[in-house]
């Protein structure tokens, strides 16, 4: 039985955050494996540019490289509709297997939206909880409104399962942003996707 991740997003574009976040939560909770899961069509996030989905598999793919304990699934961009995370997790399941034990990765800002999701319900019965902070979310506000939708005892184990990682404030918004305005993102992506978004023109100025 093998202890998995899912770790969802636009990854628009991945950056040094998410792989320090990814290796924090497998060394703290003993997983096996992360899934890095691009997001084809994400319904939470309407009105974000995004660059090609291809593209942005193709990116993650270079910043996980031969790492061991990283893989990347790109289930969600062959799906029609929108990424829903609950049909992800369960087409995950099916493919890996039922018994492994399956978490899924959020930071404070998914977690405190989390009651929005699509069938969130089921989701959280689906699916145990491994939750980050991420700078300027405050999750000790989170516990209470969680805890009116899901219970007690849920945010009693998200919280128990709670990994402090790496406060790292690097963000895709700001990465576009630079490459928008023509500035340097050296170190804050890796340097092989880095070269990527450059041979690709993405994020250029006027894209």
């Amino acid at each position: 039985m093998s202890r998995i991740g899912i770790f969802g997003g636009t990854f628009n574009p991945v950056h040094v955050a998410h792989l320090l976040v990814a290796e924090a939560v497998c060394e703290e909770r003993a997983l096996d494996t992360v899934l890095f899961v691009p997001a084809g069509w994400p319904p939470h996030k309407t009105d974000e540019p995004l660059a090609p989905a291809a593209d942005r598999a193709r990116m993650v793919e270079l910043a996980v490289g031969d790492a061991p304990r990283f893989a990347v699934e790109r289930l969600e961009l062959a799906r029609e509709g929108p990424s829903y995370t609950l049909l992800t997790v369960r087409e995950l399941r099916d493919r890996r297997g039922a018994g492994n034990e399956m978490f899924l990765l959020l930071g404070g800002d998914s977690l405190l939206d989390l009651p929005n999701w699509w069938r969130a319900d089921e989701l959280v019965a689906e699916v145990r909880i491994i939750a980050f902070a991420r700078p300027g979310w405050a999750l000790r506000e989170a516990w209470d409104g969680l805890a009116a939708r899901f219970g007690r005892d849920w945010v009693d184990g998200v919280r128990e399962s709670l990994v402090q990682v790496p406060l790292v404030d690097v963000s895709a918004t700001d990465i576009r942003q630079r490459l928008r305005s023509g500035r340097s993102v050296r170190y804050m992506v890796p340097e092989a996707v880095r070269r990527y978004i450059v041979e690709r023109g993405l994020y250029a100025p006027g894209r």
